[in-house]
């Protein structure tokens, strides 16, 4: 399945970068006995509906001529949502100061979940504040990070 994504992002990435947005994520997977390709963009200012089916027109037609998926599947393209993952370097750059999940491959100090602020990224390190103290995480070791929406900001 890694490798179905991977060529989706190749070859989504420069197109919806022409047109403007921004490739968060890219699933692969089968739900209730059907696959779904599913997209996640954004782009400044948000997502509307109108902006996931022009990606998901320009989107399918390619996608189905490059032969990438065998079988039959769904193709969804949506927003990332409030909480928002971050996958990319620039993602962690981007939220710095703000609240981050962060779930990593390997236990530090037999722990492998973190909240808190995240408070810089440097040199492939996050420096997080959990609990008052400041917390450094390799980001090639983190398996999954999302955004931590704040409702009282």
């Amino acid at each position: 399945m890694n490798l179905i994504t991977d060529q989706i992002i190749s070859l989504a990435e420069p197109i919806l970068n022409e047109m403007g947005f921004e490739l968060v994520d890219v699933e692969y997977l089968s739900e209730h006995g059907r696959w779904v390709l599913r997209l996640y963009i954004d782009k400044t200012g948000g997502i509307t509906v109108g902006d996931c089916a022009k990606v998901s027109r320009e989107l399918a037609g390619i996608i189905d001529i490059k032969d990438i998926i065998d079988n039959e599947y769904v193709l969804e393209v949506s927003s990332p949502g409030l909480n928002r993952p971050l996958k990319k370097e620039e993602d962690f750059i981007r939220v710095t100061g703000e609240k981050i999940k962060v779930r990593m491959r390997n236990p530090i100090d037999g722990r492998k979940n973190f909240s808190g602020h995240l408070k810089e990224y440097k040199d492939k390190d996050i420096y997080l504040e959990v609990d008052g103290e400041l917390v450094t995480l390799s980001w090639l070791d983190i398996e999954r990070a999302n955004l931590v929406y704040e409702f009282n900001r």
